[in-house]
């Protein structure tokens, strides 16, 4: 049993990018995109990388807040609040499989953190190119793009 494409994009992706100061269409569809391939919309959570609809590893999960998300404290207090306020300091990386905002948020962040340039909303191409350098090659940091 997998989630609804349109109500994942309505309920999950596109509220939480806007919380993030992120309107675009072409960032919302590249979030689903990557949940799709990543997960089947929901259909596993452990994936070949890590866990979560976005199969995010527990390194880079870390990696993202140390050397990118911590460096704003805005942005930390942000995406920290989207957490839960009980399981997150025991178990950081499990809210990648139990919050969707969450997840939303971090692999927001690590496209943020990959420095990606975001297409025009239809340029399939080149959208599925941001998706490849940041979630397929999986560099290990900013500095290697």
């Amino acid at each position: 049993m997998g989630i609804n494409c349109q109500e994942f994009r309505e309920y999950v992706v596109e509220p939480t990018l806007t919380q993030l100061g992120e309107t675009s269409p072409a960032a919302a569809k590249l979030l689903l995109a990557t949940a799709c391939f990543h997960s089947e919309m929901g259909h596993h959570l452990k994936g070949r990388h890590g866990i979560g609809i976005y199969d995010i590893s527990e390194e880079l999960h870390q990696e993202v807040w140390d050397k990118f998300i911590a460096l704003d404290c805005d942005l930390a207090s942000e995406i920290r609040g989207m957490a839960s306020q009980h399981e997150f300091p025991k178990q950081p990386h499990i809210e990648l499989a139990t919050n969707l905002r969450y997840a939303t948020a971090i692999a927001w962040m690590i496209y943020l953190y990959r420095n990606i340039d975001l297409p025009d909303t239809e340029d399939n191409e080149a959208l599925a190119d941001c998706w490849q350098k940041c979630f397929v090659n999986r560099p290990t940091s900013r500095k290697e793009r």
